[in-house]
């Protein structure tokens, strides 16, 4: 559906980032809290997609290869 766009540093970053917020809010309680937990249900669900919409819009990819020794990699398509 998506193509993969997420590299291991990125993925990890999302699923730490996604934990802490969901975490956070739901010991947070109220409007902030449930507010912070759905918000880090989107770094999750990119992580399990392996694909992030907004990068495939920037055309940036992390996901590193043989050939390509940046982390970031702005219009290369894999």
């Amino acid at each position: 559906m998506f193509t993969k766009n997420l590299g291991t540093l990125d993925r990890t970053l999302r699923v730490i980032l996604g934990v802490v917020l969901i975490s956070y809010g739901v010991f947070t309680m109220g409007t902030l809290g449930i507010l912070l937990a759905v918000v880090g249900i989107v770094p999750l669900a990119t992580d399990l997609m392996g694909s992030c919409p907004l990068y495939t819009v920037c055309e940036i990819n992390t996901i590193s290869d043989a050939g390509n020794t940046g982390s970031w990699t702005h219009g290369m398509k894999h």
